[in-house]
């Protein structure tokens, strides 16, 4: 584990990812648990920003075409994107949009990893956002829902 966490900070630094990117990699990582509710509030207030939406968005499109060797990348990529599909930037919704294929992909995918299956809570979270990303009124109640209970949790 510590290893990981060493090996994914050298490669940040080598490959120059940019603050944005470094954060949606470690919460989006091959590490047990997260994403925190703490990186999720950071990267949705990130994704306000022109740059760091594209660059957040970059890496989970890479982390969804990953493959199921990567299982954690894809679920946590997952649960990050629908975070800021009713969290962030109306940005994140509409580029998820335009690349719903690659979320389809996962709405069945049969997967086990050491004798549990993971697969079905991928392809759950996986046509939760398909249908959400789809249905654009429950979309925005979501948004108006979230953003409200924000504002109300700030006082």
């Amino acid at each position: 584990l510590m290893a990981n966490k060493v090996t994914r900070k050298i490669k940040n630094v080598v490959k120059q990812y940019t603050f944005a990117e470094v954060k949606i990699r470690e919460a989006t990582s091959n590490d047990p648990g997260g994403p925190t509710p703490k990186q999720l509030d950071e990267i949705a207030e990130l994704s306000y920003h022109a740059v760091a939406v594209v660059e957040i968005l970059g890496i989970i499109w890479k982390r969804l075409s990953d493959g199921e060797k990567q299982w954690r990348h894809l679920y946590k990529s997952l649960i990050v994107l629908d975070h800021l599909v009713k969290c962030g930037s109306e940005k994140v919704a509409l580029y998820s949009q335009e690349k719903i294929d690659l979320i389809k992909q996962l709405n069945n995918i049969d997967l086990y990893y050491d004798g549990y299956d993971v697969g079905t809570q991928i392809s759950t979270k996986a046509k939760q956002l398909v249908s959400l990303l789809t249905d654009k009124d429950r979309l925005q109640n979501e948004r108006t829902k979230m953003l409200a209970a924000k504002r109300t949790f700030a006082k």
